[in-house]
């Protein structure tokens, strides 16, 4: 049974998603810009742990999806997504290189579903995910790095009254 506190944190990280997977940054591939949600997400699932992060994303892909903002297809990419690179995660520790592959590893995972479900060849759909997988490789450790740094301040209370 969740209590407050963790419904609150996993509410916080289904907004860190949802919001960060809202934001394409771009790519130098024309129609390969990718989401700043994959390097966050690794970072969700090694500080917070694997049943929180597939919570949050849960709750995350239903707000979008309820909202319009994102299709069934959208849903399908990133759960897959989630159960891949988190699962991988969760079962061989939060390392260094372990969260380094995480990421390519979901992506790929993701479009080889999407390509199914697509009924299309999955090359074009990885080439076109190179330049995120990329950039997740680089960006994971330092954003780990910061939301540890966050999650050692829960708890801690700075209002005063």
């Amino acid at each position: 049974m969740l209590n407050v506190h963790e419904m609150t944190k996993i509410s916080l990280l289904a907004s860190l998603i949802a919001v960060t997977g809202m934001i394409k940054i771009p790519s130098f591939i024309p129609g390969a810009e990718f989401q700043l949600s994959a390097p966050i997400a690794i970072a969700i699932v090694a500080v917070f742990g694997f049943w929180r992060y597939i919570l949050a994303g849960m709750i995350s892909s239903s707000i979008l999806f309820f909202m319009g903002l994102h299709t069934i297809l959208n849903v399908e990419i990133s759960m897959i997504y989630r159960i891949v690179a988190g699962g991988f995660v969760a079962l061989f520790g939060p390392s260094a290189p372990v969260l380094i592959a995480a990421g390519p590893l979901g992506t790929m995972a993701a479009r080889y579903g999407l390509a199914t479900t697509l009924q299309v060849e999955v090359w074009p759909l990885l080439l076109a995910a190179l330049p995120g997988m990329i950039f997740t490789m680089i960006a994971v450790i330092p954003l780990t790095k910061m939301l540890k740094q966050v999650s050692r301040l829960e708890g801690r209370h700075y209002a005063r009254g």
